[in-house]
């Protein structure tokens, strides 16, 4: 795959900013290594938050929060990327603040355990207690990019509620089997490849058949609107696909949009990308109508 005939000038640029940060040297194991690479890159493409946007940290059923805008009877509950093992709530902090800022609803942002410390089912216990408790006073739409859409995926095929009025997932692993269309396609794509798939999974350590774990093995029969945001150049990017057959077959509507031209993790380009710009908005818009 020549992706100099599928990526713009922009997008390749922010390809080669984000690898600057990884030296040759770097253990694929030394996760603290690896965080410390992550959190510096993130921390560089911040893009700062709109002004005015009141912000507080706290905790929600045990679990720490960020917590971005004034009250509003509908919360956005939000769960970063980074393969279960990378991320926080300073990796996603601008990203948050400008949904709250843009949707004009309260942004709660999850600071949810890592693995391999904390493994299966850690990370969606945490989430679904933070969805859980804030359930009880408002509606919730689900939203997360990578890893966080995937925990926002499975809470919506193991977790009903009337509160729970939809979820919005960016570039989303949904559960299949890492094989044939995208993964063979994109297998080795900018900034994900099917092999680094494949170790984020193995470290997670969620089985397969466990809906927890696996969106796809969820209850897709009572799912909220949903609205799909895979990137074209992504191993990840055709689950959205079965997900969305899978759904219909089950009798709901999952709206798929595909960013064209664009790579995994390039919420961090929107302010570098006209492409990734164009498609944040619509991802917005999106979080607007949900609500």
């Amino acid at each position: 795959m020549d992706y100099n005939e599928i990526l713009d000038g922009e997008m390749r640029a922010f390809i080669d900013e984000t690898l600057s940060f990884y030296p040759d040297d770097l253990e694929p194991g030394d996760w603290s290594a690896q965080r410390a690479v992550y959190d510096r890159m993130a921390a560089h493409f911040h893009a700062g938050r709109p002004q005015g946007l009141s912000i507080a940290d706290r905790t929600v059923s045990g679990v720490p929060v960020r917590i971005y805008g004034p009250a509003s009877d509908t919360v956005i509950v939000y769960a970063h990327g980074g393969g279960f093992v990378l991320g926080g709530l300073e990796s996603h902090d601008d990203v948050c603040a400008e949904i709250a800022a843009e949707t004009a609803a309260r942004v709660v942002s999850v600071d949810y355990r890592l693995v391999p410390e904390h493994p299966h089912p850690a990370a969606y216990d945490d989430v679904l207690a933070v969805v859980r408790e804030l359930a009880r006073n408002h509606r919730i739409v689900l939203c997360g990019d990578s890893a966080g859409a995937m925990i926002m995926g499975s809470i919506a095929g193991t977790w009903s509620a009337p509160a729970l009025l939809g979820q919005v997932l960016i570039y989303p692993d949904l559960g299949y089997k890492p094989e044939g269309g995208s993964y063979e396609t994109h297998a080795y794509a900018p900034l994900l490849s099917r092999e680094e798939c494949l170790s984020y999974g193995d470290l997670r350590h969620g089985p397969t058949d466990d809906p927890t774990a696996n969106p796809s093995r969820g209850n897709l029969t009572e799912l909220p609107p949903t609205w799909l945001f895979p990137a074209e150049c992504d191993p990840l990017h055709d689950d959205c696909l079965r997900y969305r057959d899978q759904a219909r077959m089950a009798g709901r509507e999952v709206e798929v949009r595909t960013g064209q031209g664009l790579v995994h993790g390039w919420l961090r380009a929107r302010h570098r990308s006209a492409r990734a710009r164009e498609e944040f908005a619509v991802i917005c818009d999106r979080l607007r109508r949900a609500i």
